[in-house]
């Protein structure tokens, strides 16, 4: 049997990251979440079931940059690095963390599928998109009800999740869809060796 592993990788080990399997029938094997990078690699390293998985991880957004409140919401929104009065010092302009990329290219390199993905912009394209503030115990309400109710995954507790490990979730989904209708993706970006990949239309449920 296959298994399909999203993980919602965040920028540092002082935001949680999830994790999560579910398999051909689409049933939630485990869900999880982990802090250091070490954590990470430790769980895939050990993995029984890693030759039969298929890997999906989130592309997390670079929180490292100078301070400042309009630096914070500059980063991910505007094209600063062809402005000449906004340098780039200290590497602020880059979006995505490289957390952890050496690894999974090396995973993908020994025949593991390993994709990543835009979290937020799948969400819109699976219609897991909120009107509420990202990561807001809202829009984690939203997510986690959606995929209950609308996605199948009858398993999920009526309590409220982390929201990394419905983040995870998502994730998995898009491996699965990945490995069953590959011509439902498609490769919209190449970051550090892995294609960034996406759904063309809304999915079938679970």
């Amino acid at each position: 049997m296959n298994y399909y592993i999203g993980l919602s990788l965040s920028s540092g080990s002082t935001v949680d990251s999830g994790l999560a399997i579910i398999d051909e029938f689409g049933k939630l094997i485990l869900v999880d979440k982990y802090y250091k990078m070490n954590d990470i690699i430790f769980f895939f390293e050990n993995y029984s079931s890693l030759k039969q998985s298929k890997i999906c991880v989130s592309m997390p957004w670079d929180r490292t940059m100078l301070e400042g409140k309009w630096r914070v919401l500059s980063k991910p929104y505007q094209l600063v690095a062809t402005n000449p009065h906004m340098p780039n010092q200290d590497n602020w302009t880059q979006r995505y963390a490289t957390r952890g990329s050496d690894f999974f290219r090396e995973l993908n390199e020994k025949g593991i599928p390993v994709h990543r993905f835009e979290l937020y912009l799948t969400r819109q394209s699976m219609h897991l998109n909120s009107c509420y503030k990202e990561r807001s115990p809202a829009d984690c309400k939203f997510l986690q009800q959606a995929l209950k109710y609308e996605w199948g995954f009858e398993d999920l507790p009526n309590n409220m999740m982390p929201m990394s490990q419905l983040e995870a979730i998502v994730g998995a989904i898009l491996a699965k869809e990945a490995a069953k209708n590959p011509d439902n993706i498609k490769k919209i970006a190449e970051f550090k060796g892995l294609d960034v990949i996406d759904v063309i239309k809304v999915l079938q449920r679970v």
